[in-house]
């Protein structure tokens, strides 16, 4: 911590460029809201394709598993694409999510500073108490998204170590030996989809709460 001080004129510049980027939105009729609400269905479109990788991956692992003679190296080969999309889905995912996690900041921020512009208290009220409700649900969005997003570390750890394991072995016993994998990895990429769903669901009734 004792050079964090040298991250704040970068830090400084990021928020800026944020500000920056929002303000010039708001000039051609874009709000933050507009901005957070197209994020979170950017995110949307992620999760789903991530999903999809994931599959890809799991379909590719059962036939390394089923390999009955060959050509190892082309199976290694497809072993280690698959994992290197499934990192990639993966870090897009991360990056989605931290993007709606910046908009909404600058969002409740701005709301709660406008709250003081009021000056009929009943429409005050009502905008404090959408802007508490908007909070929670985001909040759960949020944890929801992050749960699914950790949920692809183990899977992604595994196809790694199954790329690995098969690059420095490429031979039949090495296949033998990932065999035992498979079941693990099964129910890993299951939970990970599970969790995607959720954070799918949640994320359009929290899109249809901001709409409304």
């Amino acid at each position: 911590m004792r050079y964090a001080w040298l991250l704040l004129p970068l830090l400084l510049s990021v928020t800026g460029c944020q500000s920056a980027y929002y303000s010039a939105m708001e000039k051609v009729g874009v709000h933050k809201r507009d901005i957070l609400v197209d994020r979170v269905e950017e995110a949307q479109e992620s999760q789903q394709d991530a999903q999809k990788q994931f599959k890809s991956a799991l379909e590719q692992f059962s036939d390394l598993i089923k390999f009955d003679g060959g050509d190892l190296q082309r199976m290694y080969v497809a072993t280690d694409s698959e994992y290197q999309a499934c990192s990639a889905a993966a870090e897009d995912v991360s990056q989605r999510i931290n993007s709606i996690e910046a908009v909404a900041e600058a969002l409740f921020d701005e709301w709660q500073d406008e709250l003081d512009q009021y000056t009929n208290a009943r429409l005050k009220q009502d905008s404090k108490k959408k802007l508490a409700d908007t909070r929670r649900q985001y909040s759960s969005l949020l944890k929801t998204m992050r749960r699914a997003e950790q949920s692809m570390q183990p899977v992604l750890a595994s196809l790694r170590d199954n790329s690995l394991y098969l690059k420095h072995n490429l031979n039949a016993k090495a296949i033998g030996a990932l065999q035992g994998e498979f079941n693990t990895v099964q129910k890993d990429i299951n939970r990970l989809i599970d969790d995607m769903n959720n954070a799918i669901t949640q994320s359009e009734q929290f899109v249809a709460a901001l709409k409304q």
